[in-house]
């Protein structure tokens, strides 16, 4: 036969399974597979077409088969070779290091803030993408310096130092560097006993000496001092000896030894007696007069200073000739010795002799007010830092980040809101809300709102969810409001819908305030109202400076207190409380001109007389009560805790969206039905609800009426139920 060849083909294809060139012997060896002549001499005298369409068609399946068998063949065989090698697992510990890098640059990006001063004008805030530039300058510098306030000392200059100690600690740990931090607070004849500290004594020895110290100084220095004490990093007394200061505050230089004056005074015409004349007002607001008695402008005090910056530059020169691997000393100390750099009086000036100008690094730490800087006058610093806890009002995030998200979302600042626009002039609108807003500004329904309502845009601004949120919250309340009227009118539901219409409208519109006004919201409007009279000028800067969440999280330049917060849950209370007053208030007019309207449409069906119904003022009050406390304390709780931190968190480092907003649904709903119990026991205590005793069958010839006020709206009485069920199938919308 014809494919008797093929056959043989095939079986001579199964030694040659293993070899990856199969498949390119295929075709010689139908040729070449011919042993016997007869099977050769027919396929010679082969020249009709229907014989070879015959083989071709019986050729294609037994290639298919043969190349099945060749598939599998090697993919079992390298699956047997692919077993072996299971030490592939190294590369994985490889990525976490990376990832735990990066994590404090963002925390700390949400903690402070930096401007660069050394830019003409105003100080020119550093934007995140722009930060890490700042650390390298500081990381490659030799000595860096930190000033910290005098005059008033501020515990957040510890907090900025230890973040920055910490940090750095970090790269020059990357870089194989030494680490050093020489501290004014410690004079320089304590040396042994922080050495000491370093090595043996406890933290409460060290505390011994330092008396001269204000009550609360050692435990602002304290977590400074125990991060360097377990990383290893050298702590440096560089501050002048108390007596020797003592007795220059008293005497001046001339009051010294001749030992003292060679040791801590600086030689005669060193030139850096006489004072710099361009800095002289900025170190007269800053200089301390904790410890003198005589004041900044006092010649003797003056004298002080001198002393202090030459000891302190002595011991700064002495710890970095030490070093045989040049290593990275941070110096803390007072803003009046740091000012103006390597071109002013003060260490890093006398340092500048024998140190290039740009191994030093100046930073000055929460400084009062920032100067603007003229064409020719010397930068007060390289670099201003501010902590969170610093209120920001001017200048508070980079503009070029801004202009970039500007220009990406193809937008100009005159198509934006009036308060954007001014929030933007005045820099304290962060380029992740103007983010944020073009992103909401692509959907067409929430262009309406937050171009024509600012309360949508405040709110959205903060939470994108804002209106899933209170779509939740008026289904629940839309939902069991139509289920509780229609358990108790029953066969007159259709009949009395204008009742069902009215509690159910009311109900909506204080479940809306319910949910409006506990929501977290970024205004700008604190910021950018400066033409209000002084009359209301009081009112707006204290409501302005409360958060209206009262668990809502800091935004950068804002830092609320406790005070703050639960001076907001005091204002939410009173908001809610207001509403429900209202509310209260509405209900029993509408109540009575729907009892009204009744009587003029059918009058054969009303009787005045039977009509009962709590008073309006007393139903008002208690429910006014109601939502500014109960309701209230329990929305702040859903809106900032649940929603606003732990419903973010799950959504945005746990990519969990769903379970965020399940939990939003859950909490929601139980919420609804714990107020709705609580209003029913609180009614019946005030004698706003009374249980009625049910009526005889015979005497039940009047229609329903109108019953007395249970959560802001009027229910209608069904004769025909019980005293029970009058009781426990009552509802309420703002739960």
């Amino acid at each position: 036969m014809s494919h008797a060849p093929l056959r043989n083909a095939a079986a001579f294809f199964k030694p040659l399974l293993p070899s990856p060139r199969s498949r390119l012997i295929t075709k010689p060896l139908t040729s070449g597979a011919a042993p016997s002549p007869s099977s050769s001499s027919p396929r010679r005298s082969v020249s009709a077409s229907a014989s070879s369409r015959r083989d071709f068609l019986l050729l294609v399946p037994s290639l298919a088969v043969a190349s099945a068998v060749l598939r599998a063949a090697p993919a079992a065989a390298a699956d047997d070779q692919a077993s072996p090698p299971p030490p592939a697992e190294s590369p994985t510990p490889a990525p976490p290091p990376p990832t735990k890098e990066k994590e404090p640059e963002g925390d700390e990006s949400a903690v402070s803030r930096v401007y660069d001063a050394t830019v003409i004008g105003e100080p020119q805030a550093v934007g995140r993408e722009a930060k890490g530039r700042v650390w390298d300058k500081l990381a490659a510098a030799r000595v860096v310096y930190l000033g910290e306030a005098e005059l008033v000392p501020d515990p957040d200059d510890r907090i900025l130092e230890l973040e920055i100690v910490t940090k750095l600690a970090a790269r020059c740990a990357e870089a194989d560097k030494r680490l050093a931090l020489a501290l004014e607070a410690f004079p320089c004849d304590l040396q042994q006993q922080l050495d000491d500290f370093m090595c043996r004594i406890d933290g409460s020895i060290l505390k011994l000496y330092t008396s001269h110290w204000p009550s609360e100084r050692w435990q602002e220095y304290e977590p400074l001092l125990n991060f360097c004490r377990d990383n290893g990093i050298k702590l440096v007394a560089s501050g002048t000896p108390l007596q020797v200061k003592r007795t220059v505050q008293a005497e001046g230089i001339g009051g010294l030894s001749k030992a003292e004056r060679k040791e801590y005074a600086p030689p005669a015409g060193s030139g850096f007696i006489s004072g710099f004349r361009s800095g002289r007002s900025f170190i007269e607001n800053i200089t301390s007069t904790r410890d003198s008695p005589f004041g900044p402008n006092s010649y003797l005090s003056a004298q002080a200073r001198v002393v202090d910056d030459y000891t302190m530059s002595q011991i700064v020169m002495k710890e970095l000739n030490g070093r045989d691997p040049p290593g990275l000393l941070i110096v803390v100390a007072g803003a009046s010795h740091l000012i103006y750099g390597s071109r002013g009086t003060g260490v890093p000036a006398r340092v500048s002799k024998k140190l290039p100008k740009k191994g030093q690094v100046v930073v000055l730490l929460d400084p009062e007010r920032q100067s603007i800087r003229r064409e020719g006058q010397i930068p007060v610093a390289d670099f201003l830092w501010y902590s969170a806890a610093k209120t920001c009002t001017r200048n508070c995030f980079d503009r070029a980040e801004i202009a970039r998200v500007m220009n990406a979302a193809g937008r100009r600042p005159e198509a934006l809101p009036q308060d954007l626009q001014k929030g933007i002039d005045l820099g304290v609108v962060s380029p992740e809300i103007l983010q944020n807003f073009f992103d909401l500004d692509k959907n067409p329904v929430m262009t309406e709102l937050i171009h024509r309502f600012q309360g949508f845009r405040e709110r959205l601004l903060a939470d994108p969810k804002f209106l899933q949120r209170l779509a939740i919250e008026e289904a629940i309340s839309i939902s069991t409001t139509l289920l509780a009227q229609y358990e108790r009118r029953k066969g007159r539901f259709f009949e009395e819908i204008d009742y069902v219409l009215t509690d159910t409208i009311r109900g909506s519109v204080v479940d809306f305030f319910t949910v409006w006004l506990p929501a977290p919201t970024i205004s700008v409007l604190s910021f950018t109202d400066d033409d209000s009279g002084q009359s209301l000028g009081f009112v707006k800067g204290l409501l302005g400076s409360l958060p209206d969440n009262a668990f809502q999280k800091n935004t950068f330049g804002r830092n609320w207190n406790m005070n703050q917060r639960v001076a907001a849950v005091i204002v939410g209370g009173l908001k809610l409380a207001g509403v429900g007053f209202i509310s209260g208030i509405g209900a029993g007019v509408s109540s009575d001109l729907l009892y009204a309207a009744r009587g003029l449409l059918k009058p054969s069906a009303s009787v005045g007389a039977g009509r009962k119904r709590a008073p309006v003022l007393k139903s008002a009050a208690v429910y006014s009560c109601f939502l500014g406390t109960s309701a209230n304390l329990r929305y702040q709780i859903i809106a900032g805790l649940l929603e606003h931190r732990l419903g973010e968190s799950l959504a945005t480092q746990y990519n969990q969206p769903l379970l965020a907003g399940l939990l939003s649904f859950v909490a929601r709903t139980v919420n609804s039905y714990l107020g709705t119990q609580q209003w029913v026991d609180l009614a019946r205590y005030t004698g706003v609800q009374k249980i009625q005793e049910q009526l005889p069958s015979d005497e039940v010839t009047t229609p329903p009426e109108t019953s007395q006020l249970e959560g802001g709206r009027t229910d209608v009485q069904n004769p025909d139920d019980s005293s029970s069920s009058n009781a426990d199938r009552s509802s309420d919308p703002t739960k």
